[in-house]
């Protein structure tokens, strides 16, 4: 199946741009105000104290600023980063290395922590309350358990699926925060930032293109900027306007409201082969060939929250907005598609 362009799962030729991106303090940070004010305080009350800042948990749909977060709070606390992420530790044994090599108010990030799996998990335990592993030597009955002290650390957890963490594990994160979609606006100062980062000219208005159609999340505007950016450079003067912003977000098939052609093929799936549903999860996965959980973790967040899908008891449900926006009559009248709102 194709790659989307409005995919929020970080590509792997975009890790040396993000970094480049990335604010390296809050007061850089755009977006999440009540978020900032929150870490603004925790940071500062904790280095008063001499002490590392409590464990973070950080939940919400991918490409918000989970890891950038991270990285903000280990340079306001003077700390060092380690990054790792759930599926990259199999056995406890490498989670007892990671954390041994850590050194006193480290900072270490867990990436999709709900993929942990029980053993690792139950290492994790003592480690957070108590800056304590128990290691286990020998095996069967010539097996000893010792017990190895850490340094005091913070673990900054994040997760896509907070309802997937097990309740001991999330009941010792100290601060627990969902991150929201942007606001548009927010959006576009983010765009203007990084299009000074990357020495490329932008108008407001071709700045306020790219951040109405990025589906409310920082990633995707900076990979628009990217490919409108190469747009600007080659058919035109290098300059980002509002047409240019347009005509390339057109040509990836993303539309005025950010949604793309799969999720333009769902909601007319719902409509056309469901009567506007409710219709099943799993139904509409299979039928579209893509992975239920890729459907609930990134489809289906940015169309619940703007209003074009509702989720029933019973299955999901297309709204009135996303009958007009895709050029549908409402249910009840016989006009068929409207011609005037009809997709290009």
């Amino acid at each position: 199946m194709e790659r989307r362009s409005i995919t929020t799962e970080r590509l792997p030729e975009e890790k040396e741009l993000e970094l480049s991106l990335r604010p390296k303090t809050l007061s850089e940070y755009i977006g999440q105000e009540e978020l900032k004010a929150m870490l603004k305080v925790y940071i500062e009350a904790a280095r008063s104290r001499g002490e590392p800042l409590d464990h973070v948990l950080f939940y919400g749909p991918p490409g918000l600023g989970k890891t950038t977060l991270a990285g903000i709070i280990a340079n306001e606390m003077g700390a060092n980063l380690k990054v790792t992420s759930g599926p990259a530790i199999e056995r406890p044994g490498e989670l007892v290395a990671v954390l041994s090599g850590m050194k006193p108010g480290d900072v270490l990030f867990i990436d999709e922590i709900h993929r942990l799996n029980r053993q690792v998990e139950e290492v994790l335990y003592p480690a957070m309350e108590d800056f304590v592993v128990d290691i286990v030597l020998g095996k069967e009955s010539g097996a000893r358990s010792m017990r190895y002290k850490l340094p005091p650390f913070t673990l900054v957890g994040a997760t896509t699926r907070a309802g997937m963490l097990t309740a001991p594990l999330r009941d010792r994160f100290g601060v627990v925060h969902h991150l929201e979609f942007y606001k548009p606006e927010e959006l576009k100062t983010i765009v203007k930032r990084s299009a000074k980062v990357l020495g490329v000219e932008i108008e407001e208005d071709g700045a306020m293109e790219i951040a109405s159609r990025s589906r409310g999340t920082p990633r995707l505007a900076n990979r628009f900027l990217k490919r409108v950016r190469d747009f600007a450079q080659v058919r035109y003067d290098g300059v980002i306007t509002r047409e240019i912003a347009d005509e390339t977000l057109k040509i990836l098939n993303v539309d005025s409201l950010g949604l793309d052609r799969t999720d333009r093929k769902l909601l007319r799936m719902i409509i056309e082969n469901y009567g506007g549903g409710p219709v099943g999860l799993e139904t509409l996965s299979a039928a579209l060939g893509e992975d239920s959980g890729t459907m609930e973790d990134v489809c289906e967040p940015y169309l619940l929250q703007n209003g074009f899908l509702k989720r029933t008891p019973r299955g999901r449900m297309a709204t009135e907005k996303a009958y007009l926006h895709l050029g549908y009559a409402l249910p009840g009248y016989e006009d068929g598609i409207l011609p005037f709102l009809q997709e290009r």
